[in-house]
C-alpha cells in the first residue's frame, strides 16, 4: 500500500477564495506561515481587504443616497447589487486558480503582495 502524505494546510486556491469570506481570514493569511509567503494568496488577501474597505465607504453613501426618493434608491440598489456581483467574481476566480483585479483595488493588492 502506498504511504500517504500528510496534509500540511489549505490549497493555494482553497485559502486564496476563503480570503474573501471575510476580513478575518484575509488577515490571518497576511499573518501565518507560510500563507504569507505566498504571492498568490497574498494578493487575494489584499484584494479583500481593500474590497471590504470600499465597500464600507459604499455603506455610507448607501444611506446618504436613501433619503433621496426613488433616484437615491435605485443608485443605492445598483451600488449594492454590484458589490455583491464584484465579490462574489472575485470568490469564483480565486477558489479557480484565476487572479480577477478589481479596478483601483487590483493593483494596489498587487503592489502590496509584490506581484
Amino acid at each position: 500500500m502506498p504511504e500517504e502524505t500528510p496534509q500540511t494546510g489549505l490549497s493555494d486556491n482553497a485559502a486564496s477564495g476563503l480570503a474573501y469570506v471575510t476580513f478575518i481570514p484575509a488577515i490571518i493569511f497576511l499573518v501565518v506561515a507560510p500563507y504569507n509567503t505566498n504571492p498568490t494568496i497574498k494578493f487575494h488577501a489584499w484584494q479583500s481587504i481593500f474590497l471590504t474597505v470600499a465597500a464600507i465607504a459604499a455603506s455610507v453613501l448607501h444611506i446618504i443616497l436613501l433619503f433621496i426618493p426613488i433616484i437615491g434608491w435605485i443608485l443605492s440598489l445598483l451600488i449594492s447589487l454590484g458589490f455583491l456581483i464584484v465579490w462574489l467574481i472575485c470568490i469564483v476566480k480565486a477558489f479557480g486558480g484565476e487572479r480577477f483585479m478589481v479596478p483601483v483595488i487590483g493593483p494596489l493588492a498587487a503592489k502590496q503582495a509584490g506581484v
